[in-house]
């Protein structure tokens, strides 16, 4: 039976829906990467915790009703405390559910992608009673760790710096190990000179009060987008002759950072090495960046003619060896300017949220990377051009839309294929509301524009339904008077590089499962991890799928199960990378497979609910479909322990 904007509860053995809550908002926002559990020490007293429209809420977890005693009325309002205007504040509940440790619910945040992002503050609630029990800053406030390492009072304006990716606890230490996102804006910083902590950190939090035990940043003054993207994994490993307690963050860079859980050391040394110089007005990049000696990189770091896909049409190849010939590529840490720049991995590159699994007990590491260059240019945002006070809507929404939109949808709405879709039919496809939802909160890569009103907003669906209203425009230039970086916007768009197929413009692989033994520092295997469905049937496998969006799980008899997009679910050999058994499913995997045991039996469940085809970035003569997609969660079971 299908559900929409709902929580369904099912029988962990058949799959029989044991009861249904469904959310009765106009649009409602839910979190989208799994619940949190709570239950009382006597087992009477057991509550499911989750974000709805930026509100806390908990659902009793035998009969799924609401807990009303629960903050006001059964809600905790996630915009209030973090010093900003909660009205302006679009998108604050995280997508992930965070932790429980004992009494409290220790929350990460999701902020927009823009100069007005609110703050990405770690906070605690009490799960009984929705009061806040601590906050952690991480853009420090007057008096705190790392306060200096920002303009002063950056605090009051300067958002990002989130957990969005997950959290690992370690419930005997009592410790709670946070990574961290950019800081934002997040590809031009002169907002914001300094090293920027506690943004791309791992940190170590005391799970009772919030205080900082540790952190260590993995890149100063981020202007790349380079987020530690994935939960960090709590392993214990042969070190210098003794055992030792370690977490393992992997991030979009590549790396594969690993430290004892106590003090916070690297395992292995880190130097810091000269990158270059921002030709930026404003700018400061950092003049060194930490690269590890140990463990190496599980992504390719670089991109250059030379690594172009042999996929690509003749004219592609000819456009993009002309681009890629005039850009600055200096490496892995290419401040990006107002000419193209070459990034690799790229900002949605490396390991990403859920691409990170371990074996605890041998040292072992299995992260899921994708290699997706990107390709960076900065733009002086336009101002918002005048209009009469008795405007119309259309003219208004307008006017807004080249000022926020048409750096990535262009001026004309026809989009940037690949990778930016058109906005001409959206209105066809899309209800106001869920045009105004996306607008609002953002959806996928698209960044929330929480700072326009609701007026404005309604203004933008309102030109785009009716273009043909508003009059025709030149675009509005920027002012030819000085700058003044401090207040500038400079806006990039993410610079996804994908061929006019959908693929990503590089050489397979395109994604890849690498093992790690971190008992010692090095690769035990790297395979390419499935394969692009069009392609295969041409023959070409071994290319890896063109955009993982399952990570890893693993059992303790040595299997890793994976899904990917082309519709395959996998048990590899964790020794090794072997493939030992797969089958397809109706649709592509998406999300973290699930796995638990009952009676001593083990379960696995995947969610296939995504495309599988290479088309889904609105590329020319490939419109994004809007059919319906006959989702579903697939369990399986291990045989029974005898």
């Amino acid at each position: 039976m299908a559900h929409s904007k709902s929580i369904v509860a099912v029988d962990a053995t058949t799959g029989k829906e044991l009861w249904t809550h469904s959310f009765q908002a106009k649009t409602p926002l839910i979190t989208t990467r799994g619940l949190n559990y709570w239950q009382s020490a006597n087992g009477k007293d057991r509550r499911l915790i989750l974000s709805v429209d930026n509100a806390l809420q908990e659902l009793d977890a035998d009969t799924g009703q609401s807990i009303t005693s629960f903050g006001q009325g059964g809600r905790v309002d996630l915009r209030e405390g973090l010093g900003r205007d909660a009205s302006k504040l679009a998108l604050v509940q995280s997508y992930n559910p965070g932790k429980v440790y004992k009494d409290l619910l220790i929350l990460g945040s999701a902020t927009n992608e823009e100069y007005s992002s609110g703050p990405g503050d770690i906070r605690a609630y009490n799960v009984l009673t929705g009061a806040l029990a601590w906050t952690f800053h991480t853009v420090p406030h007057p008096g705190e760790v790392g306060y200096d390492t920002w303009p002063k009072d950056a605090w009051k304006t300067v958002g990002g710096a989130n957990d969005w990716a997950g959290m690992a606890l370690d419930e005997k230490r009592g410790t709670i190990f946070i990574p961290t996102a950019s800081p934002k804006y997040n590809f031009y910083g002169a907002n914001r000179t300094g090293q920027n902590l506690f943004g791309d950190c791992l940190i170590a939090l005391d799970a009772a009060t919030g205080k900082l035990r540790w952190y260590f940043q993995t890149v100063h003054h981020d202007i790349w987008d380079y987020d530690n993207g994935t939960t960090p994994m709590l392993l214990t490993v042969n070190h210098n002759g003794r055992r030792e307690d370690v977490v393992a963050q992997a991030s979009k860079v590549g790396w594969v950072w690993v430290f004892d859980r106590d003090t916070g050391k690297p395992l292995w040394p880190v130097e810091e090495r000269p990158v270059p110089a921002s030709t930026m007005p404003g700018e400061h990049a950092w003049p060194t960046q930490p690269y590890p000696s140990k463990p190496p990189a599980f992504a390719r770091q670089a991109f250059t003619v030379k690594d172009l896909s042999p996929y690509l049409e003749p004219g592609e190849r000819e456009a993009l060896t002309r681009q890629m010939n005039l850009a600055r590529n200096q490496g892995l840490y290419t401040p990006p300017g107002t000419t193209d720049t070459v990034e690799m991995p790229g900002n949605n590159g490396g390991a990403n949220f859920g691409g990170a699994a371990a074996d605890p007990a041998h040292g072992l590491f299995y992260v899921v990377s994708k290699d997706l260059p990107a390709m960076l240019k900065l733009t002086l945002a336009h101002a918002v051009a005048p209009v009469p006070a008795n405007a119309s809507p259309e003219v208004r929404g307008q006017a807004l839309y080249q000022a926020n939109c048409a750096l990535c949808h262009g001026a004309d709405r026809q989009g940037k294929p690949p990778g930016i879709p058109s906005l001409v039919e959206a209105p066809a496809h899309l209800s106001d509301v869920q045009i105004a939802q996306t607008i609002h909160y953002g959806k996928e890569k698209m960044p929330s524009f929480g700072q326009l009103s609701g007026l404005e907003v309604d203004s933008i669906v309102s030109y785009l339904r009716k273009p043909q209203l508003a009059p025709v425009t030149a675009v509005p230039s920027v002012a030819a008077t000085p700058v003044d970086p401090l207040t500038a916007h400079y806006r990039s768009s993410f610079g996804f590089m994908f061929a006019e197929s959908g693929l990503p413009v590089i050489a397979p692989p395109w994604t890849t499962l690498t093992a790690y033994d971190l008992n010692t520092g090095r690769v035990m295997w790297q395979e390419a991890l499935g394969d692009v469905p069009e392609l295969a049937a041409q023959g070409h496998t071994g290319t890896g799928t063109h955009f993982p969006k399952v990570g890893p799980v693993v059992t303790a008899g040595g299997l890793i199960f994976t899904g990917s997009r082309d519709r395959k679910i996998r048990a590899l050999d964790s020794s090794t990378g072997k493939v030992l058994w797969e089958t397809e499913v109706g649709e592509a995997l998406e999300g973290m497979p699930a796995i638990y045991q009952v009676d001593g039996r083990e379960y696995i469940v995947f969610c296939a609910a995504a495309r599988a085809t290479t088309h889904t970035h609105a590329i020319p003569g490939h419109p994004i479909s809007t059919d319906a997609i006959h989702g579903e969660y697939i369990g399986f079971a291990l045989p029974a322990n005898k």
